[in-house]
This record gives structure tokens, sequence and C-alpha cells, in this order.
């Protein structure tokens, strides 16, 4: 299906839900009944109908069962309690979600519209991938990584002074920016949870702030991965490097050399994949890297 097509049905159809103008649809057609159903028929299945299931077979690891799916650790771990000490007991059916993100139960007095904004997802978004449905009490919020420490969500979403510096040792063209787009090498629509830098081979890679490595090594689609936690409640990410020159547990401060850029993982080119990331009640949440360094903002 032509993407562009299903983007304009879709926003047409969100639009027309989103506004309480369903009724209107039905009353402009001789057969209301017929044009609900047709407008239906545009949403995706919610992504929770489509949860497979797996049983952990002898040998099959966290890591290796989240890269068998595509997805990472912390989304498995989130959607299987089970998962969370980091072992994989042979023989227990786990649930699969379709793509990365979290399951999150919507309290009672908000609505999914307060989970959207919570998470920093567009409201449109959010309502489509759940089957457009306009009460649920359970929705999957994508881009959304779990995490077994909690800090308080006031601070997911601020700009802080905690990240100053720049990846790169100068300024490059954003190639593809952060939130729902057309992927340029596949075509589908896809969240991107961070932002693409131009940069060649072999250019140094650079923290942005000052932190501790919490993780260094590679991790499916990411490539070689560096990840950093900062003050604040703060997350940066550094993916598809070509090495990576720091380990687990390492102190390092801005402007501090940590890897090059490369193109591992799903990369097929050289480019440095940029995430920052807030630590919410449920998980990181990927944020706008342009909200925090000026210099990441698409078009500059």
């Amino acid at each position: 299906m032509n993407v562009w097509r299903w983007l304009l049905g879709s926003s047409v159809l969100v639009w027309l839900l989103l506004s309480g103008n369903s009724q209107a649809m039905q009353r402009n057609s001789p057969d209301g009944a017929i044009a609900l159903k047709q407008t239906d028929s545009l949403c995706p299945q919610p992504a929770l109908s489509r949860v497979t299931r797996h049983r952990i077979q002898p040998g099959e690891t966290l890591v290796s069962i989240a890269q068998r799916f595509d997805l990472i650790p912390e989304t498995l771990m989130g959607m299987n309690p089970v998962l969370r000490s980091g072992s994989a007991p042979v023989g227990t059916e786990i649930l699969i979600p379709p793509y990365n993100g979290i399951r999150v139960e919507v309290p009672t007095g908000r609505t999914w519209r307060d989970i959207a904004t919570t998470y920093g997802v567009r409201a449109d978004v959010l309502f489509e991938i759940n089957g457009c449905q306009t009460a649920p009490r359970v929705v999957f919020v994508p881009g959304v990584n779990w995490s077994p420490n909690p800090i308080p969500a006031s601070v997911a979403g601020q700009t802080s002074r905690v990240l100053r510096g720049y990846p790169l040792p100068s300024v490059v063209p954003v190639v593809v920016g952060h939130g729902w787009q057309v992927d340029p090498s596949s075509g589908e629509v896809v969240f991107h949870s961070g932002v693409r830098l131009a940069a060649a081979a072999g250019t140094p890679v650079l923290a942005t702030g000052d932190g501790v490595i919490a993780f260094a090594a590679n991790q499916g689609n990411y490539g070689n991965l560096i990840v950093i936690n900062h003050n604040e409640g703060l997350q940066t990410r550094y993916a598809q490097l070509a090495t990576i020159d720091v380990q687990i547990g390492q102190a390092v401060r801005a402007g501090d050399r940590i890897g090059t850029v490369g193109a591992t993982g799903s990369a097929r080119e050289p480019y440095l994949r940029f995430e920052v990331r807030s630590n919410s009640d449920l998980g990181w949440v990927a944020q706008d890297p342009g909200a925090y360094l000026q210099n990441l903002r698409v078009g500059r």
C-alpha cells in the first residue's frame, strides 16, 4: 500500500474521531453503518492483539530471544516479569509484542490522551497503534523502554544543563529526525527514537555530558552501542559505532572520546545514531534530542 495514502487516510480518520465527527460521517452517507465499517478498516489491529507467545528453549537467553524478534531486552522484561532477573527459564512461555514499547494500564480518571502526554507520544499515533479505541483501559506505548528504577515523572521532558556538549567534533547535518516518519531505507512508517547524524566512518564520538557508562557492547539493530547515565534522570545513547573505547562503570566527562562512527547493526552506511531518554515511572522515554541540544534540531 502506498505509504502516503495510508498516512492521509489514517490522519483524516483520526481527526474525525478525535473531534467527535463520526456521527457526521454516518449522516452524510446513504448507509451510516457501511460508512463506519469502511473507516474502521483504516485502523490497524491494536498492537496488544498482535502479541505472540514463545516458549523458551534450551540455550536461549534474554538477549538472544530479543535479537530473534528484533526487540531490545527491556521490552521483553516489561511484558514478562519472569524475565526481570535477567534469566530466561527454559520451558516458560513469554509474550512477544510486535515492536518495542511498554504496556500501560490507563489509571482510573485518566484517558489515553493523558498517557500520550506523559510519554511524549503524539496522540494520533497512540490512537492508531491501539486500534482507534476511544476508551481503552490498557494501551501499548511505542518507543518507551521499561525500567525497574523509577524516577519522578516531573524530570521527564525538561531541558537540562546536564547535557552541554555535542556528540561529534563539529556540527553536522541531521539526516533523520526524531519521531514518527517514513524510514528512508525501507519506506515504512516507523518511530525514530533519536536523530541520525551524517558523519564519516572513524569520526570520534564524544560524550555530551558527565556520567557513567551503563552499557558498552553490540545490541542487535543498534550495532555497537554505548549508553551513558547522567544526573537528573537523563540517559544518552550512541549507536551504529565502529569502535567502543569505554567500558561499563567508567566515569566520563562531557567531551570525552567514547568511540568512533561506523556502520554496524542495521546501518547501511556510516552515521551516528544519537538518542536522549528520560527515566519515568515505567521506563526510559525517548525524547527529542533537539529539545536538549540546539544543534541537533532538524534543519540545523
